[in-house]
C-alpha cells in the first residue's frame, strides 16, 4: 500500500517523459483563434500572438497547447486561452466544442501542410470569441488584433510557423470571413 500523497496534477509529464513520448506517440493538442464579434456574431477582429520561437525568431501564432490526461477539451481550451491571453480575456466557449478543423503536424515537411520539429501531433482547432481584456502571458509577447483581411494577408501568413497561416485562413473561412 502506498502512503505517498497523490499527485495533484497527474496529467503533467516531466520534460524527459515528454521527450520520450514525443518520439513514440502522436500527442493531442487544441488550438484556438481568438476573435472579437459584433452584436450579430460576425467576426470583426482576429487576435494573433507574437512570440519568440525556440530558434530565436519573431513569429506569429495562435493559442495552442496539449490536452492533459483526464482533461476535457473545454477545460484544455480554457486553460490555454487563459495561459496565453490572461485571466481577464473571458473566452466564450461553446457548450459542446466542435472544431472547425483537425490539423495533423509531422516533424518532417511534406507529409501534411503542418509541421512541428518536435513531434507528430493531432490538433483540434477552434474559433473562440473573447470579450474581455487580453494581456498575453507565458511565451507570448503581445496579442495583435487585426481585421480578418489583415490576418489573412500574405505578410501575416509568412510570419506564422508550421502551417498555422493556413489554419488561420481556414478558421476565417469557417466563419464566413475569408476575403
Amino acid at each position: 500500500m502506498s502512503v505517498r500523497t497523490p499527485d495533484p496534477n497527474p496529467g503533467w509529464l516531466s520534460d524527459q517523459e515528454l521527450d520520450e513520448i514525443r518520439r513514440r506517440l502522436p500527442l493531442l493538442y487544441v488550438e484556438a483563434v481568438p476573435v472579437r464579434v459584433d452584436g450579430l456574431g460576425q467576426v470583426t477582429e482576429v487576435g494573433v500572438l507574437l512570440r519568440v520561437s525556440p530558434s530565436g525568431n519573431m513569429t506569429r501564432t495562435i493559442v495552442s497547447g496539449r490536452v492533459m490526461y483526464g482533461e476535457t477539451l473545454r477545460d484544455a481550451l480554457f486553460r490555454h486561452l487563459e495561459k496565453d491571453l490572461g485571466p481577464m480575456a473571458f473566452p466564450q466557449l461553446p457548450t459542446s466544442p466542435i472544431p472547425f478543423s483537425v490539423a495533423e503536424y509531422f516533424p518532417l515537411p511534406g507529409v501534411s501542410a503542418f509541421t512541428d520539429d518536435r513531434q507528430h501531433a493531432v490538433s483540434l482547432a477552434y474559433v473562440i470569441p473573447v470579450t474581455g481584456t487580453c494581456d498575453p502571458r507565458q511565451d507570448a509577447l503581445e496579442l495583435t488584433w487585426m481585421t480578418p483581411q489583415e490576418a489573412t494577408s500574405d505578410a501575416i501568413h509568412a510570419e506564422m510557423e508550421g502551417g498555422r497561416g493556413a489554419l488561420l485562413r481556414a478558421a476565417l473561412a469557417s466563419v464566413g470571413r475569408l476575403a
